[in-house]
């Protein structure tokens, strides 16, 4: 039986994201509460994201990031009857959800790196001397990795393929999270952050919820977010995927006697 059972975990992911996460966590035996606290738009316009997609001939690297990084290229390049990519450009994909977006669409990335941040993807980049690099991400997108291949001598061309804004309030979510949790995932330092301004809206304190859910991190990157707010981070996976932070969680509830939250 899983440790997960009757567990009541409280899901931060963008609505259409967590379906898949709700379907594995139900498997387990968790009661999943889905609370969207971020949602993926498009750009306000797209001239700048076209413009560098029509010149993608010009970069030797397109670096992606997320699905949704790849799913807003796809659109464009759709949108501006590019049929594929040019031949001699390199995709680097981070994270493996990213590498199977890419994979779905004929499109096998170069390189994927065993660590699934950001910084991880220097090293495989090889000598960054005189080569332009294409970073198609989110609008609040980290600065690290740019600013690492500019050290590196490469050329980082940063644009916007989608905004990450936050979410309208879920009622059934919101009113699941008062009725108390036993862990909230977060799998991403936006849903953290904008988990927080939820909170505040709603005069809840995030260290002081309903059934003291332990807060869960899906990575470094992620946890320097709480630790960011002076919340404590209990759990966090060890391989950065929504389902590395499941069986997180699953491995830390088999070492805990308390009862699922009621």
């Amino acid at each position: 039986m899983s440790s997960l059972r009757g567990r009541r975990i409280v899901i931060t992911r963008p609505a259409d994201q967590a379906q898949s996460m709700v379907a594995a966590l139900t498997l387990r035996g968790a009661v999943p509460i889905c609370l969207p606290t971020i949602r993926i738009a498009p750009p306000h316009d797209t001239v700048a994201l076209d413009t560098h997609l029509q010149a993608l001939s010009s970069f030797d690297w397109l670096i992606l990031t997320s699905v949704n990084g790849v799913q807003a290229v796809w659109a464009r390049l759709v949108a501006l009857g590019i049929s594929g990519l040019p031949a001699g450009l390199r995709v680097a994909a981070i994270g493996p959800k990213t590498a199977a977006a890419l994979y779905g669409r004929g499109t096998p990335p170069d390189f994927v790196p065993a660590e699934y941040i950001a910084e991880a993807i220097l090293p495989g980049l090889g000598d960054l001397t005189g080569q332009r690099i294409l970073l198609a991400r989110a609008d609040i997108a980290r600065p690290a990795l740019p600013e690492l291949i500019r050290q590196h001598g490469g050329d980082a061309v940063e644009v916007v393929a989608y905004r990450t804004l936050p979410a309208e309030t879920d009622a059934a979510g919101l009113r699941g999270l008062r009725q108390g949790a036993d862990a909230i995932a977060f799998t991403s330092p936006s849903t953290v952050h904008h988990f927080i301004a939820l909170c505040e809206g709603y005069q809840l304190q995030p260290d002081n919820l309903p059934g003291q859910p332990l807060l869960a991190a899906i990575g470094p990157i992620t946890a320097a977010a709480l630790t960011e707010h002076d919340l404590p981070v209990t759990v966090q996976a060890h391989i950065y995927t929504a389902e590395g932070l499941m069986d997180a969680l699953e491995n830390h509830f088999a070492h805990q006697r308390t009862e699922p939250a009621p």
